[in-house]
């Protein structure tokens, strides 16, 4: 069934169903943190990066040699096209990720000596990262918060929740801006993330043992 859309209520009503959703979400889901393995901002990078389109738990069975074989920005920019492109086949969309990928790496090699940029301005310049990938990499890698993720979960639920009536993701991530503490821009997304996988699925949503039905308007429309 398509979402049923609720109304979008006032920025003042919408803070005060944001702050009661974010101490719901802690409660169910205390621990916060992405679910990609990695151990440095480029390995998050070329993890969230191949994560289009594809579930986390394929991309940790991908990266463990793609991260052995290429360890450093330049290993990435020098490599030869088809062995990476045969490492991340399973990933899904492997000619455009590996182009970016080598983007990456050549582009860190030349301006930033290898090294991963700690800035919204300077991430946005890499190949293939867009403020979802970026936020991803400030938030997890540097603990920064810069923006709210917006990944198809969150696109989901912020709009099932009436959080925002936006579909476009810079859209959906700015309202979720307004509407949270700047605190709350980090923990909030990946718990969202985390129930959106447990509770709120795309196609068969459990509304009847949901943590926040009782503050969702869209609770009982969707199954």
């Amino acid at each position: 069934m398509a979402d049923w859309k609720p109304r979008v209520l006032s920025l003042r009503a919408r803070r005060a169903r944001a702050h009661e959703l974010a101490v719901l979400l802690a409660s169910a889901y205390p621990d916060t943190g992405i679910s990609l393995d990695y151990e440095t901002p480029l390995q998050l990078v070329v993890a969230t990066i191949l994560s289009a389109q594809c579930t986390d738990e394929r991309v940790n069975q991908v990266t463990p040699a793609l991260f052995a074989r290429y360890p450093t920005a330049r290993a990435y920019a020098e490599a030869e096209r088809e062995e990476l492109e045969r490492l991340i086949h399973s990933t899904g969309f492997f000619r455009n990720k590996a182009r970016s990928i080598q983007g990456v790496g050549a582009h860190l090699t030349a301006v930033h000596d290898g090294q991963v940029p700690d800035t919204m301005e300077e991430l946005l310049e890499l190949p293939g990262v867009a403020r979802k990938t970026a936020n991803v990499v400030l938030s997890n890698a540097f603990g920064k918060a810069e923006g709210v993720v917006v990944d198809t979960h969150i696109k989901r639920l912020a709009h099932r929740l009436g959080l925002t009536g936006e579909t476009n993701p810079v859209k959906v991530e700015r309202d979720l801006m307004q509407v949270l503490p700047r605190e709350q821009w980090i923990p909030f997304a990946f718990r969202l993330i985390l129930h959106g996988r447990a509770r709120c699925t795309a196609r068969r949503p459990d509304c009847r043992n949901c943590e926040l039905a009782h503050l969702c308007p869209s609770a009982g429309r969707l199954e």
